[in-house]
């Protein structure tokens, strides 16, 4: 860049010393000239203008599992302290009806408490087969369900917030299957810089298979409704004795630490969850 300069710069000095024909400012001329807007191709519009292929495609698309529908739903209940254990039992008592009803089309993934991380908290992750009509279908028969409308008025009182988000799965992840226990959870939650989904999909398609020798990789979902940008990694360890020596060995494997150099930069915030199974989790 340096040589460049100069050598505008002494073009500069040259021109400012002659007079163009007319009595016309021969440097304002070629000044005029070198910026103009019309000059799409000139080297002070490219400092500004940085041109891009247009994309045909929406991220879920270029992301997510083509052979595929599912669509997930991810709860976060934050309980009133006094009634945790209430809130637990009342949800061991109602969601495994749904799950196990042929006529809802969604099931459980898997239902946590969190253990470190945000305290009296509740999360519950749902798989709907079929995606948005499936969501669509499982809600509308729910308003009818009047067991289910009775849980949500008495799990009511034992709330002080909730919130949820709709997920897809990246394609590059396993798909959350039952497993035996007993095994703590670690939801890691990646809030990106907008525009970088794809550039992480992509370090992630590489990076994934550092991290599956000890079948720790459960899933990997990026928001589509709810917050956006945000992308949730979960994992499965014994404990948190192999938690920490699993993460030690991925440290070292080349590549791995590419994957962090590259991937660290584009994340706004993040936060890691432990969380413990309730009884009707399938993931235990």
């Amino acid at each position: 860049m340096a040589p460049r300069l100069c050598s505008i710069s002494a073009a500069a000095r040259w021109l400012l010393g002659r007079p163009g024909p007319g009595g016309r400012d021969v440097a304002a001329v070629a000044a005029a000239r070198f910026y103009s807007k019309d000059n799409e191709g000139s080297w002070f519009r490219s400092l500004f203008v940085h041109k891009v292929d247009p994309r045909k495609d929406a991220h879920s698309t270029l992301l997510s599992k083509k052979e595929t529908s599912n669509l997930y739903k991810i709860q976060f209940h934050n309980v009133k302290p006094e009634y945790l254990d209430a809130y637990n039992s009342l949800t061991e008592a109602v969601l495994p009806k749904l799950h196990l009803d042929e006529d809802y089309p969604c099931s459980l993934v898997g239902n946590w408490n969190t253990w470190y991380g945000e305290q009296d908290q509740a999360v519950h992750l749902w798989r709907f087969s079929g995606g948005y009509p499936a969501l669509m279908d499982c809600m509308n028969k729910l308003k009818n369900n009047k067991e289910y409308l009775e849980f949500r008025k008495e799990r009511s009182q034992m709330l002080l917030s909730r919130r949820n988000q709709l997920l897809l799965e990246f394609s590059f992840w396993n798909e959350p299957q039952p497993r035996d226990g007993p095994n703590i959870y670690e939801l890691r939650t990646y809030k990106l810089k907008p525009g970088t989904m794809i550039e992480w999909g992509n370090n992630w398609a590489r990076a994934i298979k550092y991290r599956q020798e000890n079948q720790e990789a459960v899933g990997g979902f990026f928001s589509q409704i709810g917050e956006l940008y945000v992308v949730h990694h979960l994992w499965a360890y014994k404990d948190l004795q192999s938690r920490e020596e699993t993460r030690n060995a991925a440290w070292r494997k080349r590549g791995w630490d590419e994957n962090v150099y590259y991937t660290v930069p584009l994340v706004r915030h993040m936060e890691s969850r432990i969380m413990i199974p309730l009884k009707i989790s399938p993931l235990q």
